[in-house]
């Protein structure tokens, strides 16, 4: 084979770490918990909720049927799926007053990640507040735009000391001592 045939060592890809993280700053699938993954699945299914308007027992079937769905929590994808789609009134209700713009101006990811969170928030207390926050800014950074997460962040810490203000409380108290 010629030397050509054969990409040089400059023009190929920098080797990525071992570390779990893509080069955008994403975790590695093979990192991923079952419950992430689940929460990956619902965002898919949500953004077909707001942007399709598909019927939702059409894209749990759907959803059900993609790669590397097998090892996602599927207990928590329903819960997720069907609760954020069944409570989007609700859940719009307590996100829409900390907003800056109408919703209709806001990504269908970013929403869908703030369903998520609120619906966590209010609903999986076995899941604390800083995993639920964390989870949130992660799919907004793995699937919404440039600067989404930091929007995901505001919106969703506010809403935290809302909704779970015991708990961020206990947990902002033990961090000042």
């Amino acid at each position: 084979m010629s030397e050509s045939s054969h990409p040089s060592a400059s023009t190929r890809p920098p080797r990525q770490p071992r570390k779990g993280l893509t080069s955008t700053g994403a975790r590695k699938a093979a990192s991923k918990s079952p419950r992430a993954r689940a929460r990956e699945f619902a965002l898919q299914g949500l953004y077909q909720v707001l942007v399709g308007k598909n019927n939702i027992d059409d894209i749990d079937l759907f959803t059900r049927d993609l790669a590397g769905f097998s090892k996602s929590d599927t207990v928590h994808f329903d819960a997720l799926l069907h609760g954020c789609a069944g409570q989007a009134q609700s859940l719009n209700a307590l996100i829409e007053p900390l907003l800056d713009r109408p919703m209709a101006e806001i990504s269908p990811v970013e929403q869908a990640a703030m369903w998520i969170g609120v619906f966590e928030f209010q609903h999986c207390p076995d899941v604390p507040w800083r995993v639920v926050l964390n989870e949130c800014i992660e799919l907004a950074k793995e699937f919404g735009g440039t600067d989404g997460h930091k929007y995901v962040n505001a919106v969703l810490n506010a809403l935290a000391r809302q909704l779970r203000e015991p708990e961020v409380n206990a947990d902002r108290s033990q961090i000042r001592t």
